[in-house]
Order: structure tokens, then C-alpha cells, then sequence
């Protein structure tokens, strides 16, 4: 008896996008990283949690920018699988991510370090490394997690 399988083949679609004005085309350090979630995602004037991901190379230029997920005014989910599936189409070597405090205040919660860490055990086994994850609030004022000591 004959069994039926799916063949399937994945292929990345490159289609046309935005160009934004952003003076980093390489990231290299977390004031960087900040501006250009600040300049293409506009992440502290957004009035609920959202969680985006810069998905880079090995020389650290920018190959992508994506938002993540919504949440509410004080917490969003964050599932690893979403993180790296555009890392992995993207065919990132590393990436960062961010989310943004409405409050302004950039304080790291018990949450926010715990989704460090799990993106960061995840990124592991991929072989795709976190290299901050950067918590933006209002006025353009960031708190990298990577200098706060909270990312190995």
C-alpha cells in the first residue's frame, strides 16, 4: 500500500519595501540598535508592548526588521519559535530584539529577563546568537540588557 506524502520546498520571496532614512546600516553598539527600532517601528510613541527583532549579519549589517508581537499596556508574549523565524529566513547570524515600556520607565522586569534568557538558550541551539535585547521607553531613553549584565 502506497503511502502519499507532501514534497515541500521553502523559499524566501524578497519583495519590495520600505526605504527609511536610518543612519546605521551596521550596528554596533546598543545606541544603535535603539535608533533604528526608534526610527523604522516608531517603538516609544506606541501606547501597548510591542516586541520587535534585528536580524543580522555576521558583520552585523542590518538584513531586517520585524515586529514580533502586540500585547497590552503592560505585557506581551513572547515565543521564541516567532523570534527566529525570521532570523532563520532571513538567514541572520545573530539578532537583537527589543520591546518598549510605555510607562518611560526602562526598568527590566522579572518577565523581561526571563524571555532574555529563553531566547538566548533558544538562539543557542539554533546557532543564531541574542546579542541584546534592548528595552525602549518615551523620549528616546533605551536600557540595554546586555550592559545591565542580565545577557551573557
Amino acid at each position: 500500500m502506497a503511502i502519499r506524502i507532501s514534497l515541500t520546498h521553502i523559499k524566501l520571496v524578497r519583495e519590495p519595501s520600505h526605504l527609511y532614512n536610518i543612519d546605521h546600516r551596521s550596528i554596533h553598539n546598543p545606541e544603535d540598535a535603539a535608533a533604528v527600532f526608534n526610527s523604522v517601528l516608531d517603538l516609544q510613541d506606541e501606547a501597548q508592548e510591542v516586541v520587535c527583532a534585528l536580524y543580522l549579519s555576521t558583520s552585523n549589517t542590518i538584513l531586517g526588521v520585524q515586529e514580533i508581537t502586540r500585547g497590552t499596556v503592560d505585557g506581551s508574549l513572547v515565543s521564541p519559535r516567532e523570534v527566529f523565524k525570521g532570523a532563520i529566513l532571513h538567514n541572520a547570524t545573530s539578532l537583537i530584539i527589543a520591546h518598549n515600556h510605555p510607562s518611560g520607565d526602562t526598568a527590566p522586569s522579572r518577565e523581561d529577563v526571563a524571555t532574555t534568557e529563553r531566547v538566548a538558550k533558544s538562539g543557542k541551539i539554533l546557532g543564531i546568537h541574542l546579542l541584546d535585547h534592548i528595552i525602549v521607553g518615551t523620549d528616546g531613553n533605551y536600557r540595554s540588557l546586555k550592559e545591565e549584565g542580565l545577557l551573557e
